[in-house]
């Protein structure tokens, strides 16, 4: 009696292949669903106190303590508001509005060129004490900025410098991690070939800088602009300890001395300081939004042609 025996098929490379690109497929389907599920919850919660402040500044004062916060009144009052923060006394918030205005653009502009030449230094050229001032920096880092306000004010008051917008703008030019990001894209982003190339034309240090360094730092740059920019925008305790005058008051001391105030006939305010706080951020989208071109363009000057 003969046995029979059938041949059980092997599957080809092909069908191997495809099965295995679709266990893997499968596999990044649930890792990017999980992704997307977080990054849509971290989305909700900085939104929301965002969201939150949009709708009431839209409020009258009743409507503010009597309706859903999430939600708008029945009466849109963002005009009316907007109008009596802009004429409150004699329109002081538009003082507060421009004073944030000179710290910031002043301080972030300065302070990003001073943090992109000292860490160009720091990263091409070798002289002694440049690993102990690069420790130095990384250490003043890691210094609360609230630590630093009383040895500042001492220091102002010692120059007769209190109470003055000098007071505010000394200190916000000053960026340590501006000068370690520097430091760290200049010295993989800047070719060496390129500087002596500069140097062999005639070009002096601060014009190989300024045309040839800067331009392949602009990502870096951009970057330090922008949180230096926010953080002085938003910086609260130095102000409050500088500066005594309601007219030199950023945005943020203003309002929060409008939130002491508030009680009894001042309750009108409460949609008042809402407001100002929802103008008071639109620059910084407005910023973020302009120079992001240049974060994005930026991101592959650092290439050497061969």
């Amino acid at each position: 009696m003969s046995q029979q025996t059938s041949a059980v098929p092997l599957p080809s490379v092909r069908e191997v292949a495809t099965t295995q690109t679709k266990r893997v497929n499968v596999r990044a389907t649930g890792s990017g669903v999980g992704a997307m599920f977080i990054l849509v919850i971290c989305t909700i919660y900085f939104l929301v106190p965002f969201f939150w402040l949009i709708v009431s500044s839209t409020k009258s004062q009743g409507d503010l303590f009597s309706t859903f916060g999430l939600w708008f009144a029945p009466n849109f009052n963002l005009w009316n508001n907007l109008q009596q923060l802009f004429t409150y006394q004699d329109g002081l918030y538009v003082t507060w509005l421009l004073n944030t205005l000179l710290y910031a653009g002043v301080g972030s502009i300065v302070g990003t060129f001073l943090a992109a030449m000292a860490g160009y230094a720091l990263a091409k050229y070798t002289f002694r004490g440049r690993n102990l001032i690069f420790s130095i920096v990384l250490g003043a880092i890691l210094v609360p900025v609230t630590a630093l306000a009383l040895p500042l004010y001492l220091m102002m008051s010692t120059l007769n410098l209190t109470n003055t917008y000098w007071a505010v703008l000394l200190p916000s030019i000053v960026s340590p991690f501006g000068v370690y990001l520097s430091r760290i894209y200049a010295a993989s982003s800047v070719p060496d070939e390129l500087l002596e190339a500069a140097r062999i034309d005639g070009a002096g240090e601060f014009r190989t800088f300024a045309t040839i360094a800067m331009r392949l730092m602009v990502p870096a740059l951009v970057t330090v602009l922008l949180f230096q920019f926010v953080a002085v925008w938003t910086n609260y305790f130095l102000p409050l300890v500088m500066l005594s005058d309601e007219k030199l008051f950023p945005v943020t001391v203003g309002l929060q001395t409008w939130n002491v105030t508030t009680g009894g006939a001042n309750k009108f305010l409460y949609p008042l300081i809402v407001t100002g706080a929802l103008v008071s951020a639109i620059p910084l989208l407005i910023g973020c939004g302009l120079l992001q071109r240049f974060w994005r363009g930026g991101l592959g000057a650092g290439s050497v042609k061969g």
